[in-house]
């Protein structure tokens, strides 16, 4: 009887770090123009949400630099086009743009960079992309991120 007492505790914790783990996403890519997933959903049970990026290639940021950015599905390539004459330097994004809901920095190979975002900027009447905001790569780098029902 004394060895069930034991497993009590850890019915209750169990659920706890299952949750937590679910609030964040390892995305990849490399020096192909994709990333290692088309689709993240978002848990409901997530008040922030972790995107852990990482650039698996070699090739340094500024010659095949990626990132992974965050906006409603209809605006993806207003955004893309803004950002462009912005530069490496400003990520290919234009400042300050309330369209942009999140974003990681631009990568080079080996590097890796994260974005937490609440997830109360998703709504879930609209449909949302990531993407990557280097010139070029929006068309190729997309994906769709939902929220759990």
């Amino acid at each position: 009887m004394r060895f069930s007492y034991f497993f009590i505790p850890l019915a209750f914790a169990l659920p706890n770090l299952a949750s937590a783990n679910t609030c964040e996403v390892e995305i990849t890519a490399g020096d192909s123009w994709s990333y290692n997933t088309k689709t993240i959903t978002v848990p409901s049970d997530c008040d922030e949400f972790t995107v852990n990026f990482t650039h698996t290639g070699k090739l340094s940021k500024d010659g095949l630099g990626h990132n992974w950015v965050l906006a409603k599905t209809s605006d993806v390539n207003a955004i893309a086009q803004a950002g462009a004459p912005e530069g490496l330097e400003n990520d290919f994004l234009p400042k300050n743009d309330e369209r942009v809901l999140a974003f990681t920095p631009i990568i080079g190979g080996g590097e890796s960079a994260s974005t937490t975002f609440k997830t109360s900027v998703l709504n879930k009447n609209e449909d949302y992309s990531f993407f990557c905001s280097f010139p070029g790569h929006t068309f190729m780098m997309r994906g769709t991120v939902k929220q759990a029902e």
